[in-house]
């Protein structure tokens, strides 16, 4: 570990970092990380992958992280010859500029095959947001334990399944819990986004990604159709992620013209305070569903891809639940409806015994509580995650400096 000189040394000179994030989740934790670098090394420079708000912020972008953000088995293979492309960019751009220390963040799909390069040029490697390893293509293990010299874990159960197989792993605690409730009341979040302060709102996530939407959205406004019919002082708020392009943006209005005609819905920016102020939701499995824990209202989780991703995913993953909060809960706090489960009138189901005050409602906050309590947990008092990942990827560069990276 670099001792407090050698930070010092760091921070007057100009290390380049290279940064990569493909998604919305991971870009916003990239976003919050590089203010937090440039905080301890004002010098530094960076460069790399990342969306809009990295490049408002004068991050360089060699790729669009939007450019890359596809989901699903058939979803990859079909973007196969995009995404490789944009990966020999990254790989061009590494080998051109040599960078001091890389970091990762999530989006194995190019990171592991990036990672390699970086240990092949003698650069090290810090894994910001483990692969889901623990649950399917436990195989690829084998490159972390090779290519990655520091996995920063986000969830409490990661930290021993890399540690037991001598991958140097650090949970951190999670980003999303170090973030303060939204300030915004009620009414001034009606106003600004032209909704009834008091009716009940219901907030639909559909995902952060353009095929998430078309495949999961449709049944969410059937759902939604269904809640209004049995309670019409009801309103619903749809986020949009900040990493949808203008044409996807255009596209989701297409599907709410198409499924969601006559529904009470409104289309919002703020995520966590639609979330914060719902009397419950209806959430995408993903890093959705942890912004849902943290805000303590009940939801249920929903999800649905192609017939042959779901047919893949079925043989190869092995976990006992889909969602992250049950996953940390260890044990099912929360409905999932996956695939053919996934229909208007199970969602309602599940859904209304949690809109009302009662045991259901009352059992399932007290569980996402004590999820937001464990994912609190992981770093020193008063220090964030973000801070703690910052910290490490500064003792790194002390440790390449010195030669004393592995």
């Amino acid at each position: 570990m670099a001792g407090p000189e050698s930070c010092i040394a760091l921070q007057s000179s100009s290390p380049l970092i290279f940064l990569s994030a493909g998604e919305a989740s991971g870009e916003h934790y990239e976003v919050l990380l590089l203010e937090e670098l440039r905080a301890r090394l004002p010098g530094a420079r960076f460069f790399g992958m990342g969306g809009e708000r990295m490049e408002a912020l004068g991050f360089e972008r060699v790729v669009r992280s939007e450019d890359v953000a596809v989901m699903g088995i058939t979803e990859v293979i079909r973007h196969m010859p995009q995404i490789y492309g944009e990966y020999r960019k990254l790989k061009a751009a590494v080998g051109a500029r040599r960078p001091d220390v890389a970091v990762l963040i999530d989006f194995p799909d190019i990171h592991l095959k990036l990672a390699e390069e970086f240990h092949r040029l003698g650069i090290p490697v810090i894994f910001f947001v483990s692969p889901q390893l623990w649950a399917w293509k436990k195989g690829r293990i084998k490159r972390v334990q090779r290519f990655v010299d520091r996995m920063l874990v986000i969830f409490p159960f990661e930290e021993p399944f890399y540690r037991e197989r001598g991958v140097a792993a650090d949970y951190v605690g999670h980003p999303l819990a170090d973030l303060a409730l939204p300030e915004i009341s009620r009414e001034a979040f009606a106003t600004a986004n032209g909704l009834d302060a008091g009716k009940r709102w219901i907030a639909l996530l559909p995902g952060s990604r353009a095929k998430e939407i078309r495949l999961n959205l449709p049944e969410m406004l059937r759902a939604a159709r269904m809640l209004v019919q049995r309670e019409p002082r009801t309103e619903f708020l749809l986020p949009l992620a900040p990493t949808l392009t203008a044409e996807q943006i255009r596209e989701t209005s297409e599907l709410l013209s198409e499924h969601g005609t006559g529904l009470p819905l409104e289309m919002v920016r703020d995520a966590r305070a639609a979330l914060f102020h719902a009397r419950g939701s209806i959430v995408a499995s993903g890093t959705a569903t942890v912004e849902a824990a943290l805000m303590g209202n009940p939801f249920v989780v929903v999800y649905r891809v192609s017939p042959v991703t779901y047919a893949i995913a079925k043989r190869v993953v092995s976990v006992p639940h889909v969602a992250m909060v049950n996953l940390v809960a260890e044990k099912r706090l929360v409905p999932e409806l996956l695939q053919d489960d996934f229909k208007g009138e199970i969602v309602v189901q599940q859904l209304e015994p949690l809109l009302v005050d009662g045991r259901a409602r009352l059992e399932m906050m007290t569980g996402l509580a004590e999820v937001g309590a464990k994912l609190r947990s992981g770093r020193a008092p008063g220090e964030t995650a973000i801070a703690t990942v910052a910290k490490i990827v500064v003792e790194t560069l002390g440790l390449a400096a010195t030669g004393m990276a592995s």
